[in-house]
């Protein structure tokens, strides 16, 4: 067991924010932990961490421990990160201790050729100790551990020399994340580590993760993310805290049949409940059967209630319609160059663009952060200019935006307000109708807009956009900032919308349900998939496969030419070739015996029989570093005759 949370209670202002928390998590477990925005999923992760205290029970109860020599690691925002140093020497400091160790033993190896006696016996003891620990953890490997993580992450090896104070917040996040995956902690706790990534990173870590040898506890709203790392989901629902074995898909499946049990047992209860309460009511005040009425009120009183179970029914639907059906061949767009910035500032993300979308396709950009795909959203809606090319829209066509920045909301006034000044012929009943639509219900519709989460201003847009009636529907990271019940409203809304879509999205899980054609950008050039997600990513591998094949090929059409060419060449050319092939293989051999002489020599001088032998230690030191003369001048006539 890594950690254990035992009668976890939390109070802000007297309201409960956790009640009865009960946990534990073991080694090598993978744990998504999920809940609708505010249910207390960062309090909880704060109160793990030690940032906050759980509030005892009035038994003294309540607690959370993390086992004994078992370290945790959280990722926050640019968490940890040095902002004078560069990205390479950041991804060395989990490794300070290896790097002293490894300085040390450098030094203690040329002490030991010239020290003698009780000196040597000392420092050999040392060294002995010193290279156990290096080699144990690793040591050797610190450089391709760190280069594995930064290309996953998306760090090409000519930006390892950059300043951190240069990257963007981004680029922190991808950062942080892989310097906490170098630290490699027992219990690795990633808060939304999907954020900033691209489709090509997420795969990377999904990989990554699933090799880890820790435990995994990530807070998430990537739902694919979560159906490919997590094998126990803890959901925080009404401040308690279920734990249901199995990914995200398995959780929906056993939560409907959870919700649907309890519902039953609270019925069937609260029929016997109000059985017992009438019965009571009426034969209490009767002398005859005052007795049993109070027998029946102990009875009554010892029933442990069934907790009535949080509705977990659909909320009412987002319904996306419109009133105009555009031509069938709705956008053309024809050799339009994609870039951003003015003037010098001008930069050419691809030269060339051209596609065309039809009525009813469900079309996705997809490609690596800063690639294009919010610059090609806003080029095809005249936002953005062009200097080249032509985009021609069919005539009908009415499209509603939801843009991730939400630019276009009033801060200053409330959600209720933002409709009306749009549709002020709108009854005040059927304002609340919609906003109820999307969840944003009660005292929430007089909020101002500029006191409003991430999350509830997202829904706000969708309120909105709906109210619009576009037969084209162009969204920007839809689901960003919302939580995972929104998130499947949302993805029903478009799965069963009859409209055309054109969509930017790091969400694969609402890509593999909506998306019927992807749209690639990536290096300065633009393709596009006939398939879904899905298709796409097949696609993908297939490729990535028949390029490492071709590879291959490459490589051994090379060395067949190479043989060939040796065999044309004249009988003394080939003679000497062998006379030179026959000498390498002689040095070869030589330099392996020497290398194993050598590290003989090594483990000796480490063992206990040389360090309480002055002259056998002394022998050896000089016998090694003869040995290693002679391996340099045997490498000095290798590398020549290789050349």
């Amino acid at each position: 067991m890594i950690l254990s949370a035992q009668s976890v209670y939390k109070y802000y202002n007297g309201e409960p924010i956790l009640r009865d928390v009960n946990f534990t998590i073991e080694d090598r477990e993978r744990i998504g932990l999920i809940g609708v925005n505010g249910c207390g999923k960062s309090t909880l992760l704060k109160i793990i961490i030690g940032e906050e205290l759980c509030d005892k029970t009035a038994d003294g109860k309540g607690s959370v421990s993390l086992a004994n020599n078992k370290a945790f690691g959280i990722l926050k925002q640019n968490s940890g990160l040095d902002s004078t140093e560069t990205i390479y020497n950041e991804m060395h400091k989990p490794f300070a201790k290896l790097l002293e160790t490894k300085q040390r033993m450098e030094t203690l190896e040329r002490q030991m050729t010239e020290l003698v006696g009780a000196e040597l016996e000392t420092v050999s003891g040392e060294y002995a100790q010193l290279s156990s620990y290096f080699e144990a953890h690793d040591g050797y490997r610190i450089d391709v551990k760190i280069n594995t993580v930064l290309n996953g992450m998306g760090f090409a090896p000519e930006t390892y020399d950059r300043q951190i104070s240069s990257l963007s917040g981004g680029e922190k996040t991808r950062l942080a994340l892989s310097k906490l995956l170098i630290e490699a902690p027992d219990l690795l706790i990633l808060d939304e580590p999907t954020n900033h990534l691209d489709v090509k990173t997420l795969a990377w870590l999904e990989d990554y993760l699933k090799g880890y040898k820790g435990a995994i506890l990530v807070v998430s709203h990537d739902r694919y993310f979560l159906d490919k790392i997590v094998d126990r989901i803890f959901e925080i629902e009404n401040t308690r805290l279920s734990c249901y074995k199995g990914n995200y898909t398995s959780f929906v499946k056993l939560k409907k049949m959870n919700v649907a049990r309890q519902s039953k047992e609270y019925e069937l209860q609260q029929k016997e409940i109000a059985k017992l309460e009438d019965y009571i009511v009426r034969n209490k005040v009767r002398a005859s059967t005052a007795k049993m009425a109070k027998s029946r009120q102990h009875a009554l009183d010892k029933i442990e209630r069934v907790e009535k179970p949080a509705d977990y029914s659909r909320p009412p639907k987002i319904t996306l319609e419109y009133d105009i059906v555009p031509p069938k061949d709705l956008l053309s767009v024809e050799g339009c160059e994609l870039a951003v910035g003015e003037g010098a500032q001008r930069k050419i993300l691809v030269p060339e663009v051209s596609f065309k979308v039809r009525r009813g396709d469900k079309v996705a950009f997809v490609g690596p952060n800063g690639a294009g795909k919010t610059s090609l959203l806003r080029l095809v809606q005249g936002i953005n200019t062009h200097e080249k090319g032509k985009i021609q829209w069919a005539p009908n066509v009415k499209i509603a935006y939801f843009e991730q920045e939400h630019g276009y909301l009033h801060n200053d006034i409330s959600s209720f307000e933002e409709v009306q000044d749009r549709y002020p012929t709108m009854s005040e009943l059927l304002i609340r109708k919609h906003l109820a639509s999307v969840l944003i219900i009660g005292e929430d519709v007089f909020k101002p807009i500029g006191v409003l989460s991430g999350g509830e201003k997202a829904k706000l847009c969708f309120c909105l956009m709906a109210l619009k009636r576009g037969n084209v529907l162009i969204l920007d990271e839809p689901t960003n900032h919302l939580d995972l019940n929104t998130m499947e409203v949302l993805e029903e809304a478009l799965m069963e919308f009859d409209g055309t879509i054109i969509l930017v999205s790091h969400d694969r899980y609402l890509l593999s349900k909506v998306a019927d054609r992807i749209i690639e950008i990536d290096n300065g050039g633009i393709e596009s998939f006939a398939g879904g997600f899905e298709f796409y990513n097949s696609e993908k591998e297939k490729r990535a496969l028949a390029d490492e094949l071709e590879k291959n090929r490459l490589k051994e059409e090379k060395l067949r030419a190479q043989k060939e060419q040796k065999s044309y060449r004249s009988k003394e050319q080939r003679a000497q070739a062998a006379k030179k092939r026959q000498l390498i293989s002689q040095l070869e051999n030589e330099i392996a015996e020497l290398e194993g002489l050598i590290s003989d020599y090594e483990n000796k001088i480490s063992s206990e029989e040389f360090a309480n032998d002055f002259e056998k230690m002394t022998n050896a030191c000089n016998e090694l570093e003869t040995l290693r003369n002679t391996l340099d001048s045997k490498l000095e006539q290798w590398a020549s005759l290789e050349d």
